[in-house]
């Protein structure tokens, strides 16, 4: 049995800021148990709800030489869903209402973390084949298991993977100012771990780590050249032979349209439906005016312009003028997003519903009562929400980019075929051409729209495809 330790800052059900939370949580739970034995290390955050906190319980604590001095490391255990969870703690680091700060402590607090998850293991008595390192907050573990620990006998046998959830966000500071990087050697600090003259957390990962994976085929090309690497594109280009993507999936029990409590009415493929009762239950809940034959488009997203939001301020009055179409919208994010979204909530009532802030219960009512679900991104790695529409029958318009252009199929009225529709530039005509198309599509043919509704619910976009990728991916490594 192969085991297999996953390193990441936040995991569900645990903590959870955004996606990264939801693959920790669900991944693990797909690999096959009785080839591998997967466990989870996180940071045990002061922020942590109390009740999560309750079901931990101690395992051991120790000191640790680094920079600062000896350094105390505690370690706590629970169990979720058949998964251990491992808990650094050391409340110096990780105190605070947030998992994450400002950027100055926050690479000081994760190369702790880093450090702190291998100085762990021989306490834990557990050797793992395989760490995976998750985003750039893990991405030190594979270089100071290289440059500290290479000829020791316990750690001389593990393998590093590293997946980047999003190449945006790399961990970068002034190279003299991070002070649990400083017994590094000069030659690894500037050059492995340099880039533009900062340290760069991310680019010392890929480089040290033996395989590298992002999270959906086509983000894994787009990171290569340098409109998506991030200033990363010729790393990326020079790891092309360890580098691959895996897409990420969705956990089918916790979106399920057929046993999901916070649906008004459960539906399936058998009773589709019943789908009506829950668009009418969220028209009444976000305040829209009870029309059925109106196209209901959802959004949950952060409000970013990564996500798109200029394109979607651009056309929002002229869609909401054309064409009898509705908008219930959830999110958080960049203050003249959040301002514009209130506007047309103020200007178009009964017409367009925006709530700031994030509730799941409302995420999911959306999903399962929404027609079409809107995700324009500018650049998307995998992307969830897309997924999670298909599952409830809720048809994504979203751009061809990163895992949206891998997992959502544009449909083609001939051959009556896909899951979806699909523009290719970042272009707000271009966008709104293709909701008209949408929406031509909705009022006029009824008949192929249900049946793309089908095909949305049908598609397996479940972690059980990508678990089998990635188990494939620990056999040949382990080896």
């Amino acid at each position: 049995m192969k085991k297999i330790l996953f390193a990441a800052s936040e995991g569900n059900p645990f903590i959870k800021t955004g996606g990264l939370a939801d693959v920790i949580g669900a991944l693990p739970k797909y690999l096959d148990g009785k080839k591998f034995d997967v466990r989870v290390i996180l940071p045990k955050y002061l922020c942590i709800p109390e009740k999560d906190r309750q079901k931990m319980s101690h395992v051991t604590e120790f000191y640790a030489d680094m920079p600062r001095g000896r350094e105390y490391i505690g370690i706590d255990k629970a169990k979720a869903e058949g998964i251990t969870y491992y808990f650094i703690d050391n409340e110096h680091y990780f105190a605070g209402d947030n998992p994450y700060n400002q950027i100055f402590e926050d690479v000081n607090k994760f190369a702790f973390y880093s450090r702190a998850v291998l100085a762990s293991l021989p306490e834990l008595k557990f050797c793992p084949d395989i760490i995976h390192c998750h985003d750039w907050q893990a991405a030190l573990i594979p270089v100071f298991l290289k440059e500290f620990y290479g000829n020791d006998p316990f750690f001389h046998n593990i393998k590093t993977v590293m997946t980047i959830h999003n190449q945006k966000f790399q961990g970068r500071w002034r190279i003299d100012d991070i002070e649990n990087c400083r017994d590094l050697s000069a030659d690894c600090r500037y050059k492995a771990m340099e880039a533009y003259k900062e340290t760069n957390f991310l680019k010392a990962g890929i480089l040290y780590a033996d395989r590298v994976t992002t999270v959906s085929e086509t983000y894994a090309e787009e990171i290569k050249f340098p409109e998506g690497g991030e200033g990363l594109d010729g790393v990326m280009r020079e790891v092309s032979g360890k580098l691959s993507g895996i897409v990420n999936g969705i956990d089918y029990e916790e979106y399920n349209s057929m046993k999901d409590p916070m649906l008004a009415a459960p539906f399936g493929l058998r009773n589709l439906a019943q789908k009506k009762k829950n668009k009418e239950a969220l028209q009444t809940e976000m305040g829209l005016k009870l029309d059925s034959k109106v196209m209901l488009i959802g959004i949950v997203s952060r409000l970013t312009e990564q996500k798109g939001f200029d394109l979607v301020n651009y056309i929002m009055e002229e869609m909401l003028t054309t064409m009898n179409v509705q908008v219930a919208a959830l999110g958080t994010g960049e203050e003249r997003f959040q301002d514009s979204f209130r506007y047309f909530h103020n200007k178009y009532p009964g017409q367009f519903s925006a709530t700031i802030g994030y509730s799941e219960e409302c995420a999911h009512k959306i999903y399962g009562g929404a027609d079409v679900f809107l995700m324009p991104s500018q650049f998307e790695p995998c992307g969830l929400s897309q997924l999670i529409s298909m599952r409830y029958g809720t048809v994504p318009i979203v751009r061809e980019t990163g895992g949206l252009k891998d997992t959502v199929e544009a449909y083609n009225e001939i051959w009556q075929t896909g899951t979806g529709f699909s523009f290719a530039n970042y272009d707000a005509r271009e966008m709104f051409n293709i909701i008209r198309y949408a929406y031509d599509v909705y009022q006029n043919h009824s008949k192929e729209w249900k049946m793309m509704m089908k095909r949305c619910m049908k598609a397996d976009n479940s972690w059980r495809n990508s678990a089998k990728k990635y188990e494939k991916l620990y056999q040949g490594l382990a080896e």
